[in-house]
């Protein structure tokens, strides 16, 4: 039996009326991926062209140990972008955490990264959950690398190492070993079984000379102030390991070198100058206070508890916001000078005045 024709029309009119209502939901989401949160005119916090932002997944097709407490993991996939010595990775870990690791492999292999990380016993879990999760056959997620170490163009090298901070020189080592360079390395850890990729090191000195080794339990602390003194002008040189170690070598740099230098921990973020300031959140359209004692990162989660963040150190880069207005105190170890123009890490960075605006 038809339907009569004024409850025919109704029923035409609201599914016409749902589909409507469909399409402009569809629209709306498109221009603000945070709906319901209010849309600038043009959105900028997850859509800035950001090569760091996207993710791939690479297969570990071999885990191995080059030395005690060391694991090391080759990362498979194709066409991978090209990088050069002294980048390094984003591992986005299976619990959340997103740890930062050099690249140690070689830059002409498009398909590969390779990665090692020292176990930290009394770490935050990056290291540990590399150790103890991640084996071979099993696939990680990444962020593609990124370079704030890079090679420097110098007619002689000295490289300094301490620990695990080898990896992101054992590619440099390479490069300037191929080149012809002239170059040293002065590479200091606990012990020789310790110490990774010690015998590759020792072939690419091969004629002998360049390359000092010093284990803490055999011969004490590496003597920098020495190995720096014997250095010509114009020497560039690069230095990754822990705080003392660099210190060191800052202290007793001679005029007319230059100093490059990656940490494989977060430095200290430091609370000086520390006062209080405003944030307003600009989509959300409201305005926390962050007080000296606390981040802009868990002010905001007073609001936005879902915000992102893993490291809380200014390290990982997984906290960054768009900043809209106010000037910006930097306390983090990752941004670039570009980077630096119009974004924060919060969970470290703060306000050089009363009030920053961000794009949340």
């Amino acid at each position: 039996m038809p339907l009569p024709l004024p409850r025919l029309r109704t029923v035409v009119l609201v599914a016409g009326a749902a589909l409507l209502t469909k399409r402009a939901l569809r629209r709306r989401i498109r221009s603000s991926p945070l709906w319901p949160l209010p849309a600038l005119e043009e959105p900028v916090s997850g859509h800035a062209e950001r090569r760091t932002t996207a993710t791939r997944r690479l297969l570990i097709t071999e885990r191995t140990t080059p030395a005690e407490g060391v694991v090391q993991l080759r990362l498979k996939g194709s066409g991978l972008p090209a990088w050069q010595p002294g980048a390094h990775l984003d591992l986005l870990l299976p619990s959340g955490l997103v740890r930062q690791y050099s690249l140690c492999g070689d830059p002409a292999d498009p398909d590969t990264y390779t990665i090692a990380t020292r176990l930290v016993e009394d770490g935050r879990g990056g290291s540990r959950e590399v150790h103890e999760r991640l084996r071979e056959g099993e696939e990680v997620e990444i962020r593609d690398p990124r370079n704030r170490f890079p090679l420097a163009e110098a007619p002689a090298y000295l490289f300094v190492a301490g620990g695990i901070g080898i990896t992101p020189i054992l590619p440099m080592l390479r490069s300037v070993a191929a080149s012809g360079a002239d170059w040293r390395l002065l590479y200091g850890g606990r012990s020789r079984a310790s110490m990774p990729f010690l015998d590759e090191i020792e072939k690419l000195d091969a004629e002998g000379g360049r390359v000092t080794v010093v284990a803490e339990d055999e011969a004490g602390h590496p003597d920098a102030a020495a190995a720096l003194a014997a250095t010509a002008p114009g020497t560039a040189v690069h230095c990754c390991g822990p705080e003392p170690l660099m210190d060191a070598v800052r202290a007793a740099l001679p005029p007319g070198r230059t100093l490059h230098l990656e940490r494989f921990t977060a430095a200290a973020a430091s609370s000086a100058g520390s006062a209080p300031f405003e944030v307003e959140l600009r989509r959300l359209g409201r305005t926390v206070q962050v007080p000296a004692d606390r981040s802009v990162l868990a002010a905001v989660r007073d609001e936005l508890p879902y915000v992102s963040y893993s490291c809380e150190q200014g390290f990982c880069g997984t906290c960054r916001q768009r900043v809209l207005e106010g000037e910006i105190d930097h306390r983090d170890e990752l941004l670039t000078d570009s980077e630096r123009d119009d974004s924060m890490l919060i969970c470290v960075s703060r306000c050089r005045g009363e009030r920053l605006v961000l794009d949340l």
